[in-house]
């Protein structure tokens, strides 16, 4: 298999895409796929899947007033079956900002 990624997105990155933009709206969705990164990782021994880890960094007005914690959780419970699955998301990296944090960070 090969150790670099791919430019296609594949049916597990578009279910990712379509349950956050459906759910959160957001002003701006980043996602990546790295899974690339941990092929040769003990627990990847024998899954064929392309799409187990991912970085996924999310904007939206609808964190505003939210902890963290819970708007992981939120993104959690969206992809709880792929996350569950055997050939689905083994790992997800999770940056999730409001409008307003882009704006203050960018402003220091």
């Amino acid at each position: 298999m090969s150790s670099q990624p791919t430019n296609k997105e594949g049916p597990i990155e578009q279910l990712i895409r379509e349950r956050i933009t459906q759910a959160l709206e957001p002003t701006s969705l980043k996602i990546i796929n790295e899974s690339h990164l941990h092929r040769h990782h003990a627990a990847m021994k024998g899954v064929t899947s392309v799409e187990t880890h991912f970085r996924v960094k999310i904007v939206s007005e609808k964190f505003d007033g939210t902890r963290m914690i819970k708007r992981h959780r939120e993104v959690y419970r969206l992809l709880a079956d792929k996350m569950k699955a055997s050939d689905g998301i083994h790992a997800l990296a999770l940056d999730t900002k409001t409008p307003a944090e882009i704006a203050k960070a960018e402003s220091e």
